[in-house]
C-alpha cells in the first residue's frame, strides 16, 4: 500500500448517519459520518469533523478543531484536542495522549499557539503513548505502548521508548519486517510482510512499499 496516497477526511452530515450511546454528548454542528459509533460518556464538540465507520470508545473527547478520517478506531479514555488531524484507518490505543501546547502554564493563555499534529493513514498509536504537539506520525507507522513521540515518525517506522526511538519497520498489515533501521550506504534491501507477502524496499533510512496489497 502506498504511504503517500491521499487520505480522505470527509465527513457526512446526517442526523441518522451515526449511532451514539444515550450517555454520549454530541454537540450540535458536529459532522459525523455514516456508520460511526460514539460510545458511553464520549463528548464530540460542535466543530469536529469525523468520517464514516469510526469508533469512539468510552470517555473519548473530540475537540472543535479536529478532523478524523474514515475507519478510525479511538479506544477508551482518549482526548483528541484541537489542532489534531487523524487520517483514514488510524488506531489510537487506550488512554494514549495528544497535546496541543508545547509549553503550557495555567496562568498563561496560549490558545493562539496550538501546534498542529498530523497522524497519517494507517498509523497505530499504542496504549498510553504520548504524541507531543507539532509532530507528524507517518503512514502505517507504529508507536509502541507507553512511548513518548516528540519528533516526526517516518512512514512504516516502529518507535518505542521515552523518548521514542526508531527500532525497526512495520508492514501496512502490522507485522514487523526483518530489516535494519537503515540500509548500508549503496545497498538496497528488500523484505516481505510475513502475513501477506507484500514486499518493501529500504534505501538509506526510507522504506517504501512495492505492492499495493496490505
Amino acid at each position: 500500500m502506498n504511504a503517500d496516497a491521499p487520505a480522505s477526511t470527509q465527513a457526512v452530515p446526517s442526523d441518522q448517519a451515526f449511532w451514539a450511546h444515550a450517555s454520549a454528548i454530541v454537540d450540535e454542528g458536529a459532522l459525523i459520518g455514516v456508520g460511526t459509533r460514539v460510545w458511553h460518556f464520549a463528548h464530540v464538540c460542535a466543530g469536529a469533523r469525523i468520517g464514516e465507520g469510526c469508533s469512539l470508545g468510552q470517555g473519548v473527547f473530540v475537540g472543535n478543531d479536529v478532523v478524523i478520517g474514515r475507519n478510525v478506531k479511538i479506544q477508551n479514555q482518549v482526548s483528541v484536542y484541537d489542532a489534531v488531524t487523524l487520517e483514514d484507518d488510524v488506531f489510537c490505543g487506550p488512554s494514549m495522549v495528544f497535546t496541543n501546547v508545547h509549553n503550557p502554564r495555567a496562568a498563561v493563555v496560549r490558545k493562539n499557539e496550538y501546534r498542529p499534529t498530523l497522524v497519517k493513514r494507517g498509523a497505530t498509536l499504542g496504549a498510553n503513548c504520548t504524541v507531543v504537539c507539532g509532530t507528524t506520525v507517518g503512514a502505517f507507522a507504529f508507536v509502541g505502548a507507553g512511548a513518548v513521540v516528540s519528533r516526526d515518525v517516518p512512514a512504516y517506522a516502529l518507535v518505542v521508548g521515552v523518548p521514542a526511538r526508531h527500532v525497526g519497520w512495520m508492514s501496512a498489515h502490522g507485522e514487523r519486517l526483518p530489516l535494519p533501521v537503515s540500509a548500508p550506504a549503496g545497498q538496497v534491501l528488500e523484505a516481505a510482510c510475513p502475513a501477506t507477502g507484500a514486499r518493501y524496499r529500504l534505501v538509506g533510512d526510507v522504506l517504501t512499499a512495492l505492492d499495493a496489497a496490505v
